[in-house]
This record gives structure tokens, sequence and C-alpha cells, in this order.
């Protein structure tokens, strides 16, 4: 029987996590904005994205173990918990006048240790709470949630970092964790009980067993191959939109804003649109075609006159909505598509398969923007995965990703 108190207890978990992401997007872009003016480097600007990488592509798949045998909500407030003390501590060690650069590396390790274990566990409970054919309306208002957070976040992470020293501006990150574990406290979300050993041996039997889920499922496999090779062309041009911002259109700390704010709106408009309507287009069609679009907005962002600002902030919000369409349907097709016991290690095996090729990408960042210029980085990533797009429509398999949901959901008119 649906439980018909779903969308309460959803609410209470939404209401802390978009404190938590408002927070969280303001002390990320306060760095991201502090290290593009402080140093003006891509190598700088790479290390610190594979410094956020790193540790949650190592030991995702095995926090995605876990995640499936322990209280999933006790995760979330546990790495939640994590994240706001190693905030805490850099405070204290980033009161120097010259702040090193390893701590800053470090904060951002840490970071995503802590969120090795919440973002699966946020992606793992939905099917937990949520009837099944209210799952894409629940990942677009996720989106919407985590558009605000991108709109609001950099805003509030310039005037932060505009006013305050770096290690004054992580209190952010203590106060929304804080309030995402507090909302965590008034809801209840089922415990699907594991009776799995602890050793080392059981570990990567269900590590084998979530790699088992996806290679049973070919098109599943082959929807985790394309978003793997998308993130590996995009990522490595991605993390130098703010050198692109200052370097190529000649704008500064404001400037740079405005185009994470535009990203954010458009993926606000993107998540409204899953969120508000009932979309019938078969979600594997959305997902390719985002690929298409996404591209084609990379594309256009480094083919521009270097006078078209505004067109690339057109531009960019058209890449907000790709990127929050995409995300919505690729993660309902995963909890459609895997049961709900295994999502856990699922998402985190995807989390990690996802980010590793894309740390080799930013390996080369530094050589990319040196050689070959950012503008033309944009461009040939953008092509590259216009052509992941366009190979993902021609794969009979993954085609067939919900074929199965369709026609159940047919029979049941």
């Amino acid at each position: 029987m649906e439980n018909q108190k779903w969308y309460r207890t959803y609410l209470f978990i939404w209401t802390g996590q978009f404190f938590s992401m408002i927070t969280s997007y303001a002390v990320h872009f306060a760095v991201i904005i502090w290290l593009s003016l402080e140093h003006r480097s891509p190598e700088v600007l790479a290390l610190a994205g594979i410094a956020g990488l790193l540790p949650q592509a190592l030991i995702g798949p095995f926090a995605g173990v876990f995640i499936d045998r322990w209280d999933r909500k006790k995760v979330m407030m546990f790495s939640d918990g994590f994240i706001a003390i190693c905030a805490l501590a850099m405070t204290f060690l980033l009161r120097n006048e010259q702040v090193d650069l390893f701590w800053i590396y470090a904060l951002l390790a840490c970071r995503s240790v802590g969120n090795a274990f919440q973002s699966p566990a946020m992606q793992a409970i939905a099917p937990l709470i949520v009837p099944e054919k209210e799952l894409l309306r629940v990942s677009g208002i996720n989106q919407m949630l985590q558009s605000v957070s991108t709109i609001a976040g950099p805003a509030l992470g310039t005037l932060a970092i505009t006013y305050f020293a770096i290690a004054d501006v992580l209190y952010l990150d203590i106060i929304g964790a804080v309030l995402a574990i507090t909302s965590l406290f008034f809801v209840r979300i089922p415990h699907l009980k594991s009776e799995s050993k602890g050793s080392i041996a059981a570990v990567f039997t269900e590590l084998k067993e979530g790699f088992g889920a996806i290679h049973r499922n070919r098109g599943l496999g082959y929807l985790f191959f394309y978003a793997m090779l998308v993130t590996f062309f995009v990522m490595p041009a991605a993390i130098m939109f703010p050198l692109l911002t200052t370097g190529y259109y000649g704008g500064g700390k404001w400037e740079i804003s405005l185009i994470e704010i535009v990203w954010g709106i458009g993926m606000l408009v993107g998540g409204s649109v899953l969120g508000i309507l009932r979309i019938k287009t078969p979600k594997i069609i959305l997902v390719n075609a985002m690929h298409i679009i996404l591209g084609f907005s990379f594309l256009l962002c480094g083919a521009f006159p270097s006078t078209w600002f505004i067109a690339f902030v057109v531009i960019t919000t058209l890449s907000g909505i790709a990127m929050s369409i995409f995300s919505a349907a690729f993660m309902t097709t995963i909890q459609e598509e895997v049961e709900p016991k295994m999502l856990g290690r699922v998402f985190s095996l995807y989390f990690s398969m996802a980010v590793l090729p894309s740390i080799i990408g930013l390996l080369f960042t530094g050589l990319i923007a040196e050689k070959v210029g950012v503008a033309p980085s944009f461009i040939i990533a953008g092509g590259l995965v216009m052509l992941v797009g366009i190979a993902s429509f021609l794969t009979p398999k993954l085609m067939q990703l919900g074929r199965r949901e369709s026609a159940n959901a047919d029979a049941t008119l």
C-alpha cells in the first residue's frame, strides 16, 4: 500500500538538505573564487578539482556497501556531521595571513569523504519513501532545490569572500550541516535490514553484487559507460569556467558569480518542468537528448567571440537546463532499474566510475589550457559530448531501458 504521508517525510528532508546545499555551494564557490583570483592558474583549479573528487572516487564503492548495510538516515547524519567537524578544524588552520594551498586541498578532500556517503545515501532513500510513479517528479523537485542553491549559493559565497577571510567563510558549512542533521531527527526512514557479515571478504562480495547488478542489465551498463564518457570530456573544460569568464570574456568576481547563478537558474527551470508537469517522454530519450544539448552548449561557450558575454550567459543557462533534466532522468532510471537494497552500492559505483576518468582528464587541464587554449577546450569537449549523445541513440540495449515500466503503466490504465 502506498504511503500517503511520504510527502511530509520528504518535506523535512528537503528543508534540511536545502539549507545544507545553499551553504555548501556558498563555501565551495567562495573557495573557487579565492583560488581563481588569488592564483589565476589552471593547474591550481585542476588540483582543487582532484582533491574534491579523488577521495570520493576511491572510497565510494566501499561506502556503498555500508550504506546498504546501515541505517541510511544515520549515514546522512554522520556524514553531514563529519563535514561540519572538518570545516570547524579548518577554520583554525586557515587563520594565517598566508594561506597554504595544502589546507585548501585538505578541506576539499574532507568534504569529498563526507559526500562519498551522503550523496548516494540521499539518492538511495527515495524509493523507500516515494511511490514509484512519483520518482521522476521527486527527482525534478530535487533538481529545483539544487538549482535554487546554485543561484543563492554563489551570491552568498561571493558576498562572504568579499567581506570575510576564507577561514570565516567555512562557518557557513557548519551551519548548513547542523540544520540538515536537525531536520533528519523529525523523520522516519525505513531501514532495510541486512544479514551481511562484517568481514573484509563479505564487503568485497557485496561490492561484486553491486557490479553484477549493473553487468546483468546491459542497458544500464551502457548508460553508465556513456555518462562516464561525458564526465571525462566535460570535467577538464568545466573546471576552467572561471578562467573562461575572466580570461576570455574579461569578467571579474561578479561575472564569475553571474555565470554560476544563471547556471542555477537553468537548473531551476529544468527541475521545475519535471517537478510540476507529468512528462511522458521516455526517460532514456531525455538522458540522450540532454547529452547533445549540453555538448552543443559547451561548444558555443567556446565558439562565441570574446565580446559576446551576454550570449555566453544565455547559453550557460541552457546548459543548466540540460544538466538538470539529464540528472533527474538519469537518477530516476537507476532507481527504477535497481532493487532498493542494492541502490547504495550502485549509486556509489556510479559516482566513482564517473569521477575516476574525469580525474585523469583534470591532470591534463593545465596542459590543455596552455597548448590548446581555454575557449578551444570548450569547443572540443562540447563536440565530443554531442557525439556521445548521438551514439546513445544508436545503442539498442540502452534505448530499451524503461520499457518494462512503460508497459506496466499502460497495463494499469
